[in-house]
């Protein structure tokens, strides 16, 4: 986990450094509408404590110049509180504070993203998640369910003559509900904030 959080420290900064023009023009219709991407934090699939299983992948298109919806099909799981953050709490990894097994989710995002001057961009989401919910031994203890959001201020890098971009940013991310928990589980997700601040590095690629 140390090295992936350093590699992404250095993509932040190197993204930050960039001077490109990002922002597609409000009258410009010859900009590529469509695009796909996923995120670099896929790279936390080759963490040694608590590899989430994550997968995630972003369909969007461009209304106009400064507005963008887009689904966004994801998944993860985990064996700590969503409200640990790994990048800055060292209960995060810790087994007094780990679940009695594993929480797998699977959702769909509806987000919106609005330009507010050359690259600077805020996003918003919902996702409704289903959860299932095993015991250390890998058996089935439960169902549950999930609105997560995600709430960005980013920076959109505009890559390869705009073939391909780049988006750093920080993010709010937290549950707008959460249904009921086995109480095992409960009684360590409730010790932590249902939100909490995270850092952002989405990239994709134009059609």
């Amino acid at each position: 986990m140390q090295k992936i959080k350093i590699i992404l420290f250095i993509a932040l900064l190197g993204a930050f450094s960039l001077t490109l023009q990002a922002q597609y023009a409000k009258t410009d219709s010859t900009h590529k509408k469509w695009f796909v991407g996923s995120t670099l934090f896929l790279l936390g699939n080759f963490s040694k404590v608590n590899p989430p299983g994550f997968a995630l992948v972003n369909f969007g298109y461009r209304i106009t110049g400064k507005d963008v919806v887009s689904i966004e099909i994801k998944t993860w799981k985990h064996s700590w509180p969503l409200g640990i953050n790994p990048f800055y709490n060292k209960a995060y990894g810790t087994p007094e504070e780990k679940f009695p097994g594993v929480i797998r989710e699977y959702g769909v995002a509806l987000i919106y993203q609005r330009y507010l001057c050359k690259g600077l961009f805020i996003a918003v989401d919902a996702t409704p998640m289903r959860q299932i919910y095993k015991n250390e031994t890998g058996d089935k203890v439960g169902y549950g369910f999930i609105i997560f959001s995600t709430n960005k201020v980013g920076y959109h890098i505009k890559l390869l003559k705009d073939k391909m971009f780049l988006q750093p940013g920080l993010a709010l991310a937290g549950r707008i509900y959460q249904g009921d928990m086995p109480a095992d589980f409960k009684a360590k997700d409730d010790k932590w904030p249902k939100w909490t601040p995270e850092p952002s590095l989405n990239f994709g690629f134009n059609f």
